[in-house]
């Protein structure tokens, strides 16, 4: 992928990995848009010179909306990067997680859904252009106090691999990006261990580069996730990772 000489939206840009992407891209040579919900973060990236569009990938209207916005300004759109993501945790012995399950899948799975669909018939006109899908290091190794998330995480990557083949000679690629725990929005509170923004995306924008671009940008952080299975450190890990599920209100174990 040539950094230097694209057009690109990041829906869900308007903070922590989306915005620093948005900046990367930016800095690249790329010309960025950014969009999502949260008007003083839109306002923030517009005066640092991005373009800014209001859109909540939950909503099919405002989506349409915000891909006819981005067109109009953006006829050369080539990348559409979807960025929006909901993390809750649950508690599935309490039935009350459902609303959190749903706004998960809402967000995380039909979400992307709606962003793809709304661009799709854009790229397959030009002829060439990228979506960039995103999901978790936990879509492959779950994290048991966010059941949903990992459950949505998992769908988008087979809708990625299903959508990459669906799309073959049309000149409009799929990339799939996964990232591990990246310290954002306070992760780095609850996980020591989360890898650094700034590490992240440059790893990030290093494997972008690469000719070819691979499917799945796999940082260094995240391979002991993806590859768990085929290593045979999977049910240990997942056996670690389930000392979590004390972080649930009311759970001690």
């Amino acid at each position: 992928m040539d950094l230097s000489d694209r057009t690109v939206l990041i829906v869900g840009g308007t903070s922590g990995i989306g915005r620093e992407l948005a900046r990367r891209f930016a800095a690249a040579g790329s010309t960025v848009a950014v969009g999502g919900r949260s008007e003083q973060a839109l306002a923030e990236l517009s005066a640092e010179g991005f373009g800014t569009f209001a859109v909540d990938v939950t909503d099919g209207a405002s989506v349409a909306r915000a891909r006819d916005a981005v067109l109009a300004t953006y006829p050369d759109l080539d990348t559409v990067v979807t960025m929006s993501g909901a993390m809750l945790l649950e508690d599935l012995r309490d039935p009350a997680h459902f609303e959190a399950a749903l706004t998960t899948i809402d967000t995380n799975l039909v979400g992307t859904i709606r962003v793809i669909d709304a661009f799709t018939p854009h790229l397959i006109r030009r002829g060439a252009g990228t979506f960039v899908t995103v999901t978790s290091g936990i879509a492959f190794l779950p994290f048991p106090p966010m059941p949903t998330y990992a459950a949505s995480k998992a769908a988008v990557h087979a809708y990625s691999e299903a959508l990459r083949a669906q799309l073959d000679g049309t000149g409009v690629g799929v990339v799939e990006l996964v990232p591990p725990a990246v310290a954002t929005a306070g992760q780095e509170q609850v996980n020591p261990h989360a890898l650094p923004l700034d590490a992240f995306a440059t790893e990030v924008m290093r494997l972008l580069a690469q000719d070819p671009t691979p499917d799945e940008i796999l940082v260094e952080r995240v391979l002991m996730h993806r590859w768990a299975e085929r290593e045979g450190t999977y049910d240990d890990l997942v056996a670690q990772r389930s000392q979590a599920l004390a972080m649930l209100p009311g759970r001690k174990s």
